[in-house]
């Protein structure tokens, strides 16, 4: 008979074992190969809960997810003390008021005297050099103007066929002008109402009646318009210098066929100060990337880590801190010694920002500002170096393992951690890009995304130029009519691409930057 292994242990011994009778041993033996089997599914559950419980924190402030598709907001830090101030403006602060229309826009201007003082109600005369402006601004009764075209039709006497006169070429079949139609566009690309909405609001407005497919046809119109004056703009941001991008998904569907397998389609964007460029694609790969910025893209990019972005030469991007920001959170709250990395390269981002922000506003110079991160720019490497020498499996999912390979990857892009460093101008994030892309986030929410691709193709053109427009406080209605009525007339159209004055416009006025 085979004898039983003393299994590994302190509690018994050789003497012991041996005076065991044989099926206790045989018990003990399979008790003990039970235990370890348990004590393996034990660790594999702890690693998957981990993992769950990653995913179940995962939130605006250490992820990429926005803060609108939180199922449960975050806890804000608790302050000890309570706000002692109260709502509204507060006593000293500078206030700001509407700005007053110029003398020469004023329909007319009524003078208002004092008759006696109030004081002591003696009569008064004389004449205020600079006396207080009050301006009243009222919209007269909109009153439409309405052509008609009155298409003959004669009879041939010779054989009798008849023949109706046609529309000049320059007179648009739709039976409405091109304010008409830039209003309909603008509604739509812009303010986000339904087609129903518009047909009410230019009824209930402006007294304009139209059917609810007619509003579809004006916004083809608006958008063949902008082909042309998109297709520049998108050259000028292949050609800029620096460039932000960043993208978000969208819904795209298959009313034309041409979506059959209903793939994600993903709004992509590209900034520069004066130009904002917006495209959807039914892709998120590099091709799509390449297609945004061209493959022969010389510019700065200024971007997230995503992969589509990897063509780019890293010498010549820039990696959204913001973006590490969330990393660097999402690693200080695993457990074990990931949490401990994690608050320590949040230490150094910390330090890092505390001093670009006197570089923003002006306290100290780009040249001591390098001198003054040396250290953290070693600490940093250092960290992420020692951290990417321990040794993991090719498939280890723990949180250890994944705090690795993120620090191996930031090693392989160190370069462009810091890009704006060297270079004057340049912003350490990709915040541009957020901002810029916020309103179509809000778009798709409100409107469910595009149910074709003209729809798609209309709503890139409208943020393009509607962004770009705002960024160079220029008129977004004035550049939708001439447009409209150059495209009619096949005359020339007006170009997003930006004057010396239009530059100068939007340098004193960054406040309109990115808003729709």
């Amino acid at each position: 008979m085979e004898k039983v292994q003393l299994p590994e242990t302190n509690y018994v011994t050789e003497e012991d074992w041996d005076l065991t009778p044989s099926r206790v041993k045989d018990l003990v033996v399979q008790q003990k190969l039970t235990i370890k089997k348990l004590q393996k599914e034990l660790e594999e559950l702890k690693k998957t809960q981990e993992n769950l419980q990653e995913k179940v924190n995962c939130n605006s402030q250490n992820s990429s997810i926005p803060p609108s598709t939180e199922l449960i907001k975050p806890d804000k830090k608790k302050t000890n003390h309570k706000k002692k101030r109260l709502r509204g403006g507060q006593s000293g602060h500078l206030g700001y008021s509407r700005p007053l229309y110029d003398e020469s826009e004023c329909t007319s201007i009524e003078n208002h005297f004092p008759i006696t003082c109030k004081c002591c109600g003696e009569g008064l005369s004389g004449k205020d050099e600079s006396p207080y402006p009050h301006q009243i601004v009222e919209i007269p009764p909109i009153k439409l103007e309405i052509i008609e075209h009155r298409l003959h039709q004669l009879e041939c006497n010779h054989c009798g066929e008849k023949t109706r006169a046609k529309l000049p070429e320059s007179i648009c079949e739709s039976g409405y002008g091109a304010t008409v139609v830039a209003l309909v566009a603008l509604m739509s690309g812009v303010y986000r109402h339904s087609h129903r909405m518009i047909v009410s609001a230019m009824d209930d407005f402006l007294g304009v009646k139209m059917a609810l497919g007619t509003v579809n046809r004006l916004r083809k119109e608006a958008s063949i318009a902008l082909s042309e004056t998109v297709l520049e703009a998108k050259s000028y941001i292949q050609s800029s210098e620096k460039v932000c991008g960043d993208e978000t998904g969208f819904t795209q569907g298959n009313a034309d066929n041409k979506n059959p397998t209903k793939k994600k389609a993903w709004l992509w964007v590209a900034v520069t100060p004066l130009v904002v460029f917006f495209q959807v694609l039914l892709s998120r790969s590099t091709q799509a990337a390449m297609d945004l910025l061209a493959e022969n893209f010389e510019g700065i990019l200024s971007s997230d880590r995503y992969g589509s972005y990897n063509w780019v030469s890293v010498e010549k991007r820039q990696i959204c801190w913001a973006h590490l920001k969330r990393e660097f959170q999402k690693i200080s709250e695993r457990s074990g010694v990931s949490g401990q990395i994690g608050r320590d390269l949040l230490a150094q981002e910390k330090k890092l920002f505390r001093q670009w922000r006197k570089v923003r506003d002006g306290t100290l110079s780009l040249q001591e500002f390098k001198i003054r991160i040396l250290p953290i720019r070693n600490r940093l490497r250092e960290i992420l170096s020692s951290v990417a020498e321990y040794e993991i499996f090719s498939k280890e999912k723990t949180p250890l393992a994944k705090t690795v390979r993120t620090c191996r990857q930031l090693l392989k892009v160190e370069v462009a951690l810091w890009l704006f460093v060297e270079i004057e101008g340049l912003e350490p994030t990709n915040n541009e890009a957020e901002r810029a892309i916020r309103p179509a986030v809000l778009w798709k929410r409100t409107s469910f995304g595009s149910q074709s691709q003209e729809g798609s193709i209309f709503v890139g053109r409208m943020l393009t130029v509607v962004s770009s427009l705002r960024c160079q406080n220029r008129n977004v209605l004035e550049f939708m009519r001439e447009t409209i009525k150059g495209s009619r007339e096949r005359s020339q159209t007006p170009s997003l691409i930006p004057t010396q004055n239009s530059a100068h416009n939007s340098t004193n006025d960054e406040s309109s930057l990115f808003v729709a």
